[in-house]
């Protein structure tokens, strides 16, 4: 990661916790691939078990994170299901 992206993580995040969702979007990327990170790539979860994950980073509005990681993706639904399809990889 490089210094911009911890910038944008250090403005956005506290404890954890995104405080409000970028306007511009490389910087609403940066925190996207973040989020995707709490996801297994390739493992299907139903609905309710995403809400759950995202409502732990922004319980304000975690259905816009849920599109935005769609648009931008970063995950994939299907029949109720959504699975990571996108994002860097940690190894």
């Amino acid at each position: 990661m490089d210094a911009d992206q911890e910038k944008v993580l250090r403005t956005f995040l506290r404890d954890g916790r995104l405080v409000s969702i970028p306007a511009k979007a490389g910087k609403r990327r940066v925190l996207l691939e973040h989020i995707a990170r709490a996801f297994e790539p390739g493992v299907k979860l139903p609905e309710r078990e995403v809400d759950a994950v995202l409502r732990a980073f922004y319980e304000t509005d975690w259905v816009a994170l849920r599109r935005y990681l769609i648009d931008e993706g970063l995950m994939s639904r299907e029949g109720g299901l959504y699975w990571r399809t996108g994002g860097p990889v940690d190894v």
